[in-house]
């Protein structure tokens, strides 16, 4: 009996293998939207559960010149933070696993792990490749983690905590969406710029750098890195919808809500057509940063 109820949690505790099989639901969905937008069919819906097994499958190439245990150790701990910053989310419509007072800075911090693994396994590689990626990876990293972090502040100093559940319970009675649109907006183009969604894709450019930072990678290390953008993309909308569009309310009500998130996503990735990367990180910097600046002054102000 016990060795079944261990089997039950991995498969449907919110951070386990539900979480993961959701993520590719989730990216799915994204390229199947994308993919209409275009005109054209997309994949399959399961497609993205192949493509994983496929590179699990594979046999992991390590190349020449490469830091062994940074090469090998970097994709568990990408994953490992996503899967991580599940725990304080309310993902599926559901109370947080886990929560204490800061658990939203906690959950921020373990989201940028999967950027900071991206560009630090690029600079363990030798391939021309992998630098540039490596180097737009990190560069785009500071240009959006301060926004997105100051977007999701409104709520939490609308609030009065840093606790997500408490930040949750006021929202279902304050739709932030309409209180503080402008941080809603960044909020959700700086999950993007995180996510390097296009058209904010510089960093793993296959026109101009094969895949970026993750040139080098294959087999499993690949896997786990894609498993983790895609968990990563889960954790993210299920956070800017908990915040901005009421809380969490009913869990299938929740459910149509990220999808409406993720729909309006993939929109704006079919109208928009890829940025260089001092046009991302300039330009979003200086707007970005001071509109979210400029809102929580007049939160101050205000309160």
């Amino acid at each position: 009996m016990t060795t079944l109820t261990a089997i039950l949690a991995i498969m449907f505790f919110p951070a386990g293998i539900s979480l993961i099989l959701s993520g590719m639901f989730y990216e799915w969905a994204d390229h199947k939207l994308v993919a209409r937008f275009q005109s054209r069919i997309g994949p399959r819906w399961f497609q993205p559960l192949a493509d994983t097994l496929k590179l699990l499958s594979k046999e992991e190439i390590e190349p020449l010149g490469v830091n062994r245990l940074l090469f090998f150790g970097l994709p568990v701990v990408a994953l490992a933070g996503s899967l991580t910053a599940a725990l304080y989310v309310p993902i599926f419509g559901l109370q947080p696993v886990h929560s204490f007072p800061g658990d939203l800075i906690v959950s921020l911090y373990l989201l940028s792990l999967l950027t900071m693994s991206t560009g630090l396994a690029g600079w363990n590689s030798e391939s021309r490749f992998s630098i540039v990626g490596a180097t737009r990876t990190l560069t785009q990293l500071f240009a959006y983690e301060a926004p997105f972090l100051l977007a999701l502040l409104g709520p939490a100093m609308a609030a009065g905590s840093w606790q997500i559940n408490n930040i949750i319970a006021y929202t279902e009675s304050h739709w932030m969406i309409f209180l503080q649109p402008v941080g809603f907006v960044i909020a959700l183009i700086g999950l993007m710029g995180k996510l390097e969604l296009p058209p904010f894709d510089a960093p793993e450019a296959e026109t101009e750098i094969v895949a970026g930072a993750l040139t080098e990678y294959s087999g499993r290390g690949l896997a786990l890195f894609h498993i983790g953008k895609s968990v990563e993309l889960v954790v993210g909308v299920s956070l800017v919808t908990a915040f901005y569009l009421g809380g969490i309310g009913n869990p299938l009500l929740f459910l149509l809500k990220t999808l409406g998130l993720l729909f309006v996503m993939a929109l704006l990735q079919s109208m928009l057509t890829r940025l260089r990367i001092d046009q991302t990180v300039g330009l979003w910097w200086r707007i970005g940063a001071l509109l979210a600046l400029l809102q929580i002054l007049v939160l101050i102000l205000w309160r």
